[in-house]
This record gives structure tokens, C-alpha cells and sequence, in this order.
């Protein structure tokens, strides 16, 4: 299942959006929610679902699994909690096995665990299980970290599982459909080459940003 919506392009920025994403997802009558944002710029949408919500906030720390040889080309990513989920299919093209990014993989874990204490500090993250959990990014491009997050939280035994994004590929949205219980995404525009082509104003969020947004949905 999932929902979307006509909607005129580009947001102005992330808390435009994810004020509209808050009232379509207000209609889905969400049990006990907890809000997972996929830092950083999931952070700044989620914060404006969650007090929509009236429900905590907090992070799912997530990392990119980047090619040996050349970081910026993704592979697969990994979220806390979780396994690594790697582009098999993508790796065989490359002429690359599993084994060959395992480097990768254990330097992002440290990366991650690094990042999970800066975001989190002594907290631990909500109870999930048994609750309507909504993960929240600020769009979906290849789709990589969402599905990596997705898995690890299906694992801590979700009521129901929903992915909230304002927009994204209209490919990946599809792909993404069979790792939630319901996708809400306000528009699929065609030609999609890369979020950030959907807002006005697409700034990146520093750690300091990050913190503050937490500390208020906290």
C-alpha cells in the first residue's frame, strides 16, 4: 500500500516538506508512533512529523558502503542494528564479490557507531516492537540507505512499518514497496536525477543542526 498526492515542485525546503508530509501521514491512524529520521537531512523533515504526531523523535544512523577504490560509487549501506545490505547484482557488474568490500563494511561499522554515540550519547533508541514505527528521509534516490534501515528495524518487530519520504525516484519508491507495510511519498516526479533538485533551498545539515532538532523532539 502506500499514498501520494499532487503537489507543486520544489519544496522550499525540508520543513515545507515535511510539514506536508505530517498531514498525509496524520490520516494512516498510527499507533503509538515512533518517528526514525535518517540523518542528516531525514532529521529536518522528521522533526516537523513528529510534533504534527505528537510522537519522540530520534535517529537511525545509517552509512553509505562505498567501492574500494571508489567511495563515492554506493554499494550497498548498513544501518545500526543491522546487516549490511549489499548490491549483489551491482557488485557482479563491477567484477567485485562480497569479500572484496568487507574492508568497507568494518570501517563504515566504526564510522557508524562513532556517529550513533555524537547523535545519541547514552540514549538508546525507543522501544520499536509493537509500535508503528515511520522512517523518514528527505527523499529517495537510489534507495540504498532507506532499505538498509528498513530492515533493521523490521527485525525489532514493528506493529506496522512505514516508510515517509516527500519525494523520490520513481523506480526506487517501487522497489521500496515490498520492505514496508506502506510507502507515503508526496510526488514521484519523472526525470529524477538527485533529491536535492527538489528544493529551493537544499543546505547540508551540520551535526550541531542534527543535535538541536533532536534535543526538541526529544
Amino acid at each position: 500500500m502506500g499514498a501520494s498526492r499532487r503537489v507543486s515542485l520544489p519544496f522550499a525546503d525540508r520543513a515545507e516538506a515535511g510539514a506536508q508530509l505530517a498531514e498525509m501521514l496524520a490520516d494512516l491512524g498510527l499507533a503509538d508512533p515512533v518517528i526514525l529520521a535518517l540523518p542528516r537531512g531525514g532529521v529536518a523533515v522528521a522533526a516537523p512529523v513528529a510534533e504534527r504526531l505528537d510522537a519522540p523523535l530520534d535517529v537511525l544512523v545509517t552509512r553509505k558502503i562505498g567501492h574500494p577504490e571508489q567511495p563515492e560509487l554506493g554499494v550497498g549501506a548498513i544501518a545500526e542494528g543491522g546487516e549490511p545490505v549489499l548490491d549483489v547484482a551491482f557488485l557482479s557488474r563491477l567484477g567485485l564479490t562480497e569479500a572484496d568490500v568487507m574492508a568497507v563494511v568494518e570501517r563504515e561499522r566504526r564510522e557508524l557507531a562513532r556517529r550513533v554515540t555524537a547523535y545519541r550519547g547514552e540514549h538508546t533508541l525507543p522501544r520499536l516492537a509493537g509500535r508503528d514505527v515511520v522512517v523518514v528521509d528527505d527523499g529517495l534516490a537510489t534507495g540504498a540507505t532507506a532499505r538498509a534501515a528498513l530492515r533493521a528495524v523490521r527485525a525489532s518487530g514493528p506493529r506496522r512499518l512505514v516508510l515517509a519520504v516527500p519525494v523520490g525516484s520513481p523506480r526506487t519508491v517501487a522497489e521500496l514497496r515490498d520492505e514496508a507495510d506502506e510507502v507515503v511519498v508526496i510526488a514521484t516526479p519523472p526525470g529524477f536525477h538527485a533529491v536535492g533538485q527538489w528544493y529551493v533551498r537544499f543546505d547540508q545539515l551540520t551535526d550541531a543542526d542534527v543535535l538541536r532538532l533532536l534535543r526538541l523532539g526529544r
